[in-house]
């Protein structure tokens, strides 16, 4: 999965169907669970004091925030082929960088959208700092990007490949 504008977010068809299957659970039987759970704590009695209302509620709201943000994610998603595997660092690709030419000090990760995040692997946005500082490189270039404290880091390209989950 990448995003390449505010707007557009490329996902592979493997990416696609994981985040509409999501989607499809949230807004069909969780939906229906949530409301249950609500209705059971509704009889309880007072809802100032109901904790497990209170709680129900919250459960709610978060699962309604996440079925807009997947809404509006496939809404505007392009589906697509993974990135071809030539060397050049590009969104859902995983990348191997060496920190200020120091071969020891790697990280690796996937450049992809928050949305593709796994326990598996580390992910950037390609709209972070170090992010945008990569996409494009090749393998052996060198990248600079801004940390938060206003200085430049550097780092260099040592791998980029397709991630396969």
């Amino acid at each position: 999965m990448t995003q390449t504008s505010e707007n557009v977010t490329w996902l592979t068809q493997e990416a696609y169907n994981q985040l509409k299957a999501e989607l499809d659970h949230l807004s069909g039987p969780a939906r229906t669970e949530i409301a249950a759970k609500i209705a059971a704590a509704r009889e309880e009695g007072d809802l100032r004091e109901n904790g497990g209302y209170h709680a129900a509620k919250e459960e709610q709201g978060k699962q309604e925030l996440r079925v807009r943000q997947l809404t509006q994610l496939l809404e505007n998603a392009k589906v697509g082929e993974a990135p071809a595997a030539d060397g050049a660092v590009a969104p859902g690709m995983v990348v191997t960088i060496a920190f200020d030419g120091d071969k020891d000090d790697t990280l690796t990760f996937l450049l992809a959208s928050r949305e593709y995040a796994s326990s598996d692997i580390e992910t950037y946005s390609p709209q972070s700092p170090l992010g945008s500082g990569v996409n494009g490189k090749k393998i052996g270039q060198d990248a600079e990007y801004e940390l938060p404290n206003g200085k430049l880091a550097s780092v260099t390209i040592l791998e980029a490949k397709p991630y396969a989950a």
